[in-house]
């Protein structure tokens, strides 16, 4: 029996599993899987996951130090051993995010890369004293141990900085960047530019904006975060960017089947079972080759001015609002995931 998740694929579209419930993430068999802040709090509160809060909170005593110091170093190897337990089952990438609190940080953001890869490529204790050591030797302890830098992509939102920050991890030390929270157009172009390897429109957020602006309700193509992911994904195709579009945050299965045919989708469990328990067809709505060939787009650059990049931003409401609500709560819930650790570490 063919299922709506069969036809999906079946369209070219790349399924994703967006979940840090990695015991879930087989059935569906996605290409890669994304996980978030959100995530990993929802999954670390579960007892199947209690092996790792114990391996990250005994190398986080392993470091010494103030509780803070120890706390930090907790976070980081839980974030790194959920993403080591996904790769184990998944044949493509996994996304692990940066800490929301450097989304206006470029450096910050830059220099956390590096502690990502180092931790996930070594068990070798990190020295807060080795921050500064180049990414690319980092990278060549991840691959030592067959874990290549390809099967990872870094989150970072989509701000000023973050999007410039990726633009260096890109082209100097091929590190691949997600770029998440992305709201608005302008944040697309300029991502584009940047020649990050994805970025994550978040579809439902969008929406929720807009029926809350408006008290109206949108299905379909009138979905405005259907409308956004098509705007941007015709975009790219016509001006040959090769960042991949991956539709994020959904709400409905609508949405999703609205943008069956875009590159990339990352979906909940609850919706990829909703997709695998229906045999409905799912045609494809968004083609490249037609994209490239529709009406014309006109081209604009963002990367090389940051106040035009900060006016778009602040121009469009639900972009700017949306963008700085999904930092806030990121930052809350790996603050509450932080105070999960601190806890344990002082007991």
């Amino acid at each position: 029996m063919t299922t709506s998740l069969d036809n999906l694929k079946q369209t070219g579209t790349i399924v994703v599993s967006d979940s840090g419930d990695f015991e879930s993430i087989d059935t569906y068999k996605p290409q890669d899987a994304t996980t978030n802040p959100s995530l990993i709090l929802a999954a670390a509160n579960k007892p199947a996951y209690a092996r790792l809060i114990d391996v990250a909170v005994q190398y986080g005593k392993s470091k010494g130090g103030s509780l803070e110091n120890q706390a930090n170093a907790a976070m980081d190897r839980l974030l790194v051993e959920f993403g080591k337990e996904i790769l184990a089952i998944i044949p493509g990438r996994v996304s692990t995010e940066v800490d929301a609190r450097l989304s206006f940080d470029k450096e910050g953001t830059k220099a956390k890369v590096p502690v990502l890869f180092f931790l996930i490529s070594s068990h070798t204790p990190y020295n807060s004293d080795d921050h500064p050591l180049q990414a690319k030797e980092l990278i060549a302890l991840y691959e030592s141990l067959g874990i290549r830098k390809e099967r990872i992509l870094i989150k970072i939102a989509s701000t000023w900085e973050g999007i410039q920050a990726a633009r260096e991890l890109e082209r100097d030390d091929g590190i691949h960047c997600n770029l998440t929270l992305l709201f608005g157009f302008g944040q697309a172009v300029a991502c584009a530019e940047a020649g990050v390897t994805l970025i994550s429109p978040f579809v439902g957020r969008i929406l929720d904006w807009y029926k809350k602006a408006t008290g109206k309700n949108y299905e379909g193509d009138e979905d405005p975060g259907v409308k956004s992911v098509k705007k941007i994904f015709n975009y790219y195709k016509q001006h040959g960017y090769k960042t991949i579009v991956m539709g994020a945050s959904f709400r409905n299965t609508g949405e999703i089947k609205s943008l069956a045919g875009v590159d990339f989708l990352t979906i909940s469990p609850a919706l990829l079972e909703e997709l695998r328990k229906s045999t409905d067809p799912v045609p494809k709505r968004l083609d490249a080759q037609a994209a490239a060939q529709a009406e014309p787009m006109p081209k604009v650059s963002f990367i090389d001015s940051e106040p035009e990049f900060r006016w778009t931003l602040l121009e469009d409401q639900m972009a700017f609002e949306k963008l700085h609500e999904g930092i806030r709560k990121f930052a809350e819930d790996g603050e509450t995931l932080k105070s999960l650790l601190r806890k344990k570490l002082s007991a």
